[in-house]
């Protein structure tokens, strides 16, 4: 399957969803299961190599691992590249179109200065880079201004003012990552109608069909499937510390 097939893929009202994965195994168990695209979560991925999520783990180590999941699989792998690991923009895109992946994520907290958010035009003007180095890259643009926000409602206004921009820059879907407040969700979608919009999945928030009805275009389940599958093997070991039969 192609980029232009991935992009395709989002279809607002029809959601792509990703279990996101973090190795080689996960991923084939993913497109074993019937998923027409691979993807990765950064949490999980960093974690699972024994490193922290936000830019902890050293860049030819996550490329690496990028490489074993694509080479696992033969549907298209989209990346969460977080915000690119320092990398200037044309070496990251360069870096994912060797090892054969067709989209990423790019989010635009800034890392390096301790957490805050790159300014609005600088990010869309790294959202632009990209694109240009790598047109049939399928960007996912991260906005994070939701993240840390108690009101989620009060930061709406400029959530969508950095989607429409890293739009207009190139990217083929925003994500507005975190947001669990409905009516902001549905604000922000219909703001930036008719682009494609990426929504977590949360536990005790819209299900699936509820994110579709509100014109969800893609569904990620971010770190969902790591945080369960830990879950699972921390009870499991703690049945055999305790001398139980754990299956």
């Amino acid at each position: 399957m192609t980029t232009s097939n991935l992009k395709a893929l989002h279809v607002p009202g029809n959601p792509l969803i990703l279990p996101n994965v973090w190795d080689a195994a996960s991923a084939k168990l993913v497109e074993q299961a019937g998923f027409p695209v691979v993807a990765t979560g950064s949490f999980a991925v960093a974690e699972s190599l024994g490193y922290a999520d936000h830019h902890g783990t050293p860049v030819e180590t996550s490329f690496a691992a990028f490489a074993q999941i694509t080479r696992a699989v033969s549907v298209p792998v989209t990346i969460d590249v977080e915000g690119g690991y320092g990398l200037p923009e044309a070496e990251l895109a360069n870096r994912l179109t060797d090892i054969g992946v067709a989209g990423c994520n790019f989010e635009d907290t800034d890392h390096a200065s301790g957490g805050g958010l790159v300014e609005t035009g600088k990010q869309a003007d790294r959202v632009a880079a990209l694109k240009a180095a790598a047109p049939d890259l399928v960007v996912n643009a991260r906005v994070d201004v939701f993240v840390q926000a108690d009101d989620q409602k009060a930061v709406l206004d400029e959530g969508i003012s950095r989607a429409r921009a890293y739009l207009e820059a190139g990217a083929d879907c925003v994500y507005p990552i975190m947001v669990h407040d409905v009516e902001v969700l549905k604000e922000f979608t219909e703001a930036v109608a008719p682009a494609s919009v990426n929504a977590v999945y949360l536990p005790g928030g819209p299900d699936f069909a509820a994110l579709a009805e509100l014109g969800i275009a893609r569904i990620s389940l971010g770190a969902g499937l790591w945080i369960h599958v830990q879950s699972f093997l921390r009870d499991t070991l703690a049945q055999i510390a305790n001398g139980e039969r754990p299956y």
